[in-house]
This record gives C-alpha cells, sequence and structure tokens, in this order.
C-alpha cells in the first residue's frame, strides 16, 4: 500500500517536473497571463468550460478571478459556464449536450474576452464547438488538455498539454497551471505586496 502511494505521488512529480524543464511550456505560460490580464483591463471577461472533474476545476479558477486569490480586490468578470443547471438541463434536452457551451458563447461571447476549455482528452465535443463558436466570435481559446491535445489542438489560440495521459496526473497539473495562472494576473493588476 505504501508503495502505490509513493508511485502516485512520484508520477504526480514527474509529470509536474516534466513541465518545470519544458521554457516553451513555461513561456506559454508568461504569455497567457499577458492576454488575460489585458482581456480585463480592456473590459472584457474570462469564460470556463469542462466537463466531470473538469468542470469543477473550472468552476474552480473562475472563483479565484470573481472572488479573490491572495488580494482583498475588486471582482474579476469571470465565470464557468455550467454552473445554470436550468439553461444546460433544458439545451442538452432540446438540442443537444454537445452544443450546450457553444451557444452560451454565441450568446455572450464578446470580442476579446477568453475562453479556456478543460479536457484531460482534449476531445470532449461540447468544448471543440464552443472553441469553434469563440473562433467565429474573436474570444481567445485556451486549452488545457493530456498530451496529445486532442482535437482541440486544432482549435485552441494557446494550448496547455499536460505531458500525461494518466487523467488525475493531468488534472492535478491543470490546477497548477490555472493556480499560477490566476495568481500572476492578480498580480499584474492588483501590484503591491500580498497580505
Amino acid at each position: 500500500m505504501n508503495n502505490t502511494i509513493k508511485d502516485i505521488i512520484s508520477a504526480s512529480i514527474q509529470t509536474k517536473q516534466q513541465i518545470l524543464n519544458d521554457e516553451a511550456f513555461i513561456q506559454k505560460m508568461q504569455t497567457v497571463v499577458d492576454v488575460i490580464a489585458d482581456a480585463f483591463k480592456q473590459g472584457n471577461k474570462v469564460l470556463f468550460c469542462g466537463n466531470g472533474g473538469s468542470a469543477a476545476d473550472a468552476q474552480h479558477l473562475a472563483a479565484e478571478f470573481s472572488g479573490r486569490f491572495y488580494k482583498d480586490r475588486k471582482a474579476l468578470p469571470a465565470e464557468a459556464l455550467h454552473c445554470n443547471t436550468s439553461y444546460l438541463t433544458a439545451v442538452a434536452n432540446d438540442y443537444s449536450f454537445d452544443v450546450v457551451y457553444a451557444r452560451l458563447i454565441d450568446g455572450l461571447g464578446m470580442n476579446g474576452d477568453v475562453l479556456i476549455g478543460l479536457s484531460t482528452s482534449g476531445n470532449s465535443g461540447n468544448i471543440v464547438k464552443a472553441f469553434e463558436k469563440a473562433r467565429e466570435k474573436g474570444v481567445i481559446t485556451v486549452g488545457f488538455t493530456g498530451a496529445t491535445g486532442g482535437k482541440m489542438k486544432d482549435v485552441s489560440d494557446y494550448l496547455f498539454n499536460v505531458p500525461s495521459t494518466d487523467t488525475p496526473r493531468i488534472q492535478e497539473s491543470h490546477i497548477l497551471i490555472g493556480h499560477i495562472i490566476c495568481q500572476l494576473v492578480e498580480e499584474k493588476l492588483f501590484p503591491g505586496p500580498r497580505p
């Protein structure tokens, strides 16, 4: 049992170590920090989408912006798109679950907004369709996926394809990447010491 626990922890560390050693990946994080900070400065919003555990991660990261990360500061316009269950269930029932996020982007997305989609496989149909709609509307797309990037690879303006094919390890890294981005955006927009 103890060896299994250590193996799991080691696998998580190894995935994060690969990210740490990938300078292009690190630079892309800095670029996305700048993109998101600029979007907020221009009065745009950041929207998140995912399914299952990735929906929980999307909601978590949205709350870091709309609530707070480290600092007591102004709320930032960010939301996870799955939080309105009446909308979600009606559209899934009346149309298809594949369009639940695309329809929201069609209705809410504005040129200069940012859409962050989390999918460990990169093949979630509803996120791919949302990213396609985002492109039509001038919404910047940021994909969080596993190693291959899946179908999201071709529709993401910025892709964080975590170097793993193991769903839990990918999700652990998605939260790490998301937390780094949230912290640095907050520091950029609200300079000064942390409390």
